[in-house]
């Protein structure tokens, strides 16, 4: 399964955080989940793409160009990728909101991971589009808080986060798969699926867990 061949739409409707990261534990991937709380403000219930990532600052000054990068970010987009937003957890002003939403998901884009404050949330989630937050903040970003850089590797919750590297979040939290693991990662991932559901099955048809546990692995 190489990068081109990853079908997001798909693994959407199957993997979640909790079975990715089991994964990722059992790879020898133990640092992998945000250890920070992230709400879901607009969209689907599970964000799944390809990181893009800006990196954010606040100001103490007036911006002579104000949103230039975050716009360009933006721009960039591509299909099924999710705009990383690495903002130290700022809530000083919301830095995505609903114009943003709109110009990504006209992009392709999956959706936004935001450490730091959004707004526009009832307007995104009609939009459909996927954001998950740190907070909502009603103040924009203009002279507050401004892109310094995309596509750079950046950190959040103590993850390391590169372009290209699959982010999922749901309701659970959120897990970074790097890049140089990920076909190994989602093979493991949908076979634990398939694992877990045998075993729900069994704990259903009267197995005790001791049983099922002993049988599968798997609990």
């Amino acid at each position: 399964m190489t990068a081109a061949q990853v079908n997001f739409a798909q693994l959407r409707c199957t993997l979640y955080s909790a079975v990715v990261a089991d994964v990722l534990d059992a790879l020898g991937h133990r640092d992998q989940v945000l250890s920070l709380e992230l709400h879901r403000v607009s969209g689907a219930a599970l964000l799944f793409g390809r990181a893009k990532t800006t990196q954010w600052e606040e100001l103490d000054e007036i911006d002579p160009r104000p949103y230039e990068l975050e716009l360009q970010a933006v721009d960039e987009c591509q299909p099924d990728d999710v705009l990383v937003a690495a903002a130290g957890g700022s809530v000083r002003s919301g830095v995505w909101g609903e114009l943003l939403s709109t110009a990504a998901r006209n992009r392709g884009c999956a959706g936004a991971l935001v450490d730091g404050a959004v707004r526009d949330i009832d307007k995104m989630d009609q939009l459909g589009f996927t954001v998950f937050a740190r907070s909502t903040c009603p103040r924009d970003s203009m002279h507050r808080q401004r892109v310094t850089a995309i596509d750079v590797v950046v950190n959040i919750g103590g993850v390391r986060i590169e372009r290209g590297d699959l982010v999922l979040a749901d309701a659970d939290g959120a897990v970074v798969v790097p890049r140089a693991i990920e076909q190994e990662t989602i093979a493991r991932a949908l076979e634990k699926v398939t694992a877990e559901n045998r075993v729900r099955d069994e704990i259903r048809a009267g197995m005790k867990a001791t049983d099922v546990f002993r049988k599968y692995g798997v609990l």
